[in-house]
């Protein structure tokens, strides 16, 4: 089954897109989300930046504390998934949203 064809999955999307602002956003990933969760999603988006940077693993890893498995999934992601990270990745570029 795809895990995107279940209804549970659609509202999680329809959540998404319905948040406004920054402090929306924080409200919602801390419900929706442990706090483990939470480090775990920023960890792999500040990997996909540093990845796009193109840093070497090493140095990633140093700057994130990702182990090298983690690294290599966000980079077979970045390199082989469905561009999610890219989207994200270019409109905070295109938006100056860079932290």
């Amino acid at each position: 089954m795809d895990v995107f064809h279940t209804k549970g999955a659609a509202l999680l999307i329809q959540a998404i897109l319905a948040l406004e602002t920054e402090e929306e956003c924080r409200a919602f990933l801390e419900d929706l989300m442990t706090g483990r969760e939470i480090q775990d999603c920023s960890q792999r988006i500040l990997v996909a930046s540093l990845l796009r940077e193109k840093l070497v693993y090493s140095r990633i890893a140093q700057a994130t504390g990702a182990s090298s498995a983690t690294i290599s999934r966000v980079n077979r992601c970045c390199t082989y998934g469905s561009g999610g990270y890219k989207v994200v990745l270019d409109r905070i570029v295109e938006k100056g949203m860079e932290g």
